[in-house]
Parts: structure tokens; sequence; C-alpha cells
């Protein structure tokens, strides 16, 4: 009966994690998606085994163990029993997440539910339904994205599988999203996007950049400090969008001249990428992201997952590289009031342990009250503050 009742909870958490359950109908996609993937997992040892297995796949699932080996013995992440099957869902994505925000804002529109918090998106197992849902945000004046999902994470609730959906990507990315999934297994604080996901994504890319030259292949290295290279300039042209947009959206200017600009800033965009393509001589593999159609929803799906990098690989340079009491620093870090966890983490360099701060924390856990959050480690509740988070 306790296995019955944490599986059913695992349901509900995925329905919530996908954009909560505001109706039944999308309540029975979620749990019908999560069903879905459970049934048509195979464990690797077996799909390895199997003659009718293609080559590829097969180096790729033995890559996956050699990743899972590494993220337990060198970055300390939790397995839970994950990607330990592989399923083949016959479709390029997993899940396909719809974002959304105002025409003159780059605030993500967020849904919230009881279990894993407010989240800036919304997740559909099916695409049809994704775009049927942000066309009808479209139409009540959202500028929306519907963004194909790779992955996702059950937080350790049930066993996540290898998908097709990912597999076949580049092994600095396959390796990437398991780092990246696993981290959201040790640590995620309900209602945190932003914190969330670019803890997670530090956390894969820290991983990633010390698995690659722990292999001592001169030639991936290459390739991974290309792409690196390559994946700031991005970044930085990103950014520097995402600033004009914010000033332009903060002044005073007429509705008509800020829609005006905000689309002169958005064909800068694209035009700053093709110089960036002249200099590489090629895409990169970034040629499909310029492809889209950029407004406020995708510029604020993507600082979900990049704003506070900077501020959690300098935490983990004061930890001296070390992943344990980084990831003690990081759960500290969690247990601060909402509205002042990410400005302390991207202002303070010398925050953890701060006396004032650690008062400021209890006060406001007494007053306003707390909402516990799994954590990996010994399974112990963390009490995390679960206020308002509005962060652009």
């Amino acid at each position: 009966m306790r296995h019955c009742n944490g599986f059913r909870f695992a349901l509900l958490l995925v329905a919530a994690l996908l954009g909560g359950c505001s109706t039944l109908s999308y309540y029975d996609q979620a749990v019908g998606g999560q069903m879905g993937i459970l049934a048509r997992a195979r464990p690797i040892g077996r799909v390895l085994t199997d003659r009718h297995t293609a080559p590829a796949l097969r180096a790729r699932l033995r890559f996956v163990r050699r990743v899972l080996r590494f993220a337990r013995r060198d970055l300390g992440l939790p397995l839970h029993g994950d990607y330990r099957s592989y399923a083949d869902l016959h479709r390029p994505y997993v899940v396909w997440n719809v974002f959304a925000a105002h025409t003159l804002s780059l605030r993500l529109k967020r849904w919230c539910f009881p279990i894993a918090g407010c989240v800036a998106y919304r997740g559909y197992f099916s695409r049809q339904a994704a775009r049927h849902y942000a066309e009808r945000l479209a139409r009540r004046g959202y500028d929306v994205s519907v963004g194909g999902v790779p992955a996702y994470a059950t937080l350790g609730y049930l066993p996540d599988p290898v998908l097709n959906t990912f597999i076949g990507y580049p092994r600095t990315t396959v390796a990437h999203i398991i780092f990246h999934e696993l981290a959201h297994d040790l640590i995620y604080v309900p209602g945190a996007t932003v914190f969330d996901e670019s803890f997670a994504d530090s956390v894969a890319a820290i991983g990633v950049a010390r698995l690659v030259k722990a292999s001592h292949d001169p030639a991936w290295l290459a390739r991974y400090r290309r792409r690196q290279a390559h994946r700031r300039a991005v970044l930085q042209l990103l950014r520097a969008a995402r600033r004009q947009l914010a000033a332009v959206y903060a002044s005073h200017e007429p509705v008509a001249e800020k829609l005006a600009d905000k689309r002169r800033v958005l064909a800068g965009l694209h035009a700053g990428f093709w110089r960036l393509v002249r200099a590489w001589g090629g895409t990169d593999g970034y040629g499909h992201f310029f492809a889209q159609r950029f407004n406020n929803a995708l510029l604020g799906a993507l600082a979900n997952y990049t704003d506070l990098r900077p501020a959690f690989h300098r935490l983990l340079a004061l930890e001296q590289g070390h992943m344990r009491p980084f990831y003690e620093a990081v759960r500290w870090y969690s247990r601060l009031p909402a509205g002042l966890r990410d400005r302390a983490l991207e202002s303070r360099k010398d925050l953890v342990g701060l006396p004032a701060l650690q008062q400021v924390q209890r006060r406001a856990l007494v007053q306003e009250g707390a909402q516990v959050v799994r954590t990996q480690g010994a399974r112990l509740p963390l009490t995390v503050h679960n206020g308002p988070y509005d962060k652009p």
C-alpha cells in the first residue's frame, strides 16, 4: 500500500511539474503520459543483449552507464534507480512546454499548484495540445512560445528512463541532460524556477567540463571548447537583447513606439546571430534555434536556465570546486525567503554562514510559515519559505 501511495503521489507530482492540473483533461493527459513512458521502459541490460538493438544505440547506452558512474563518484549526485532503463517513445520530445509573457514584459506567466509550487511553464505530452493551449493564450494578448523538451525529472519518486528523445544528441549534450535532471533530484525548491533550473544547469555544465577533461580525449576536448566558446557568444547576444527590451518596456514611450522598438531589437537579434555564423563558418547547431520567432516568452524561458549560473559558479569557486560543500551552501540559500534568495546569491560572495542573514531567515520563517521540500542525502525535509516568487 505504501508503494501504491507513493506511485499515486508521484503521478500527481508529474502533473504538477508539467504545469498544474486546473482541468480534469489536463490531469488525465499528464498521468497518462507518464504511465505511457513507464510502460515502454525496458532494462538497459536487456536492450544491450537484444540482437535487434542497433550498434549506435548500444554504444550510447554504454556511454550513459559511464556518465552515471561519473555522476555518482565525481559529482555526488543521487541516482535513485534513474536511467537504468530505456524507452523509445516514437516522437522527438517527451513533452512540449508552453511559455507565455505579456506583450511588453519579460516576466513569464506562472502556473501554481500545491505540490511543485509555481513554475513558469505548462507542459503537455502532445504537441498539438500544447499548441492549442498556446493559441488560447495568444488570443488573450500574450507572447507565447512552445518548446519541445527531451527530458524531465520526477525528483526521485519514479525511476526516470533514458529516452530516445535525447540519446541521439552529441555525447556532451546527453551527459548535460542526465547531470541536469539528477541535480533536480538532489535539490528542488517549489516555486523557484530560476533558482532550480540555474542550479541544475550549473551542475550539468560543471559535470560535462569535468567529464570531458577526465576522458583524456584531445579531439573531444577541442570540440567541447569550441562549442562552449560559441555558446558564450550566443548567450551574450541573448542577454544584450533582454537588456535592451527591459529598457524599452521600462521607458515612458507610447505603446506604439515600444512595440516598434521591440521589433527592432528582435530583428537585431537575428542579424547578430548571422554575423556569428559568418565568423564561425557555420551555424554549429544553432540554425534551428535562431529560425524561431523570438518574443518575450522565448527570451524569458531561456533566462530560467542562465540568470543565476554565474552566481552558482562563484559559489562553487568559494568551495574550491568541492561538490559536497557546494551542495550544502546551495541548500542554505534555498532556505532563504523567496524575495531574498536570488538577490543574496547574486550580490554577495561571502554570504554563506553570515549570522545576520541567518537571523533574517529565521524571523521570516517564523512570521510567514514554511513549506517542506524534498532534498537528497538522508531524505530529511528542508523547510523552505514558499512566498511570492516573481523574478523577471
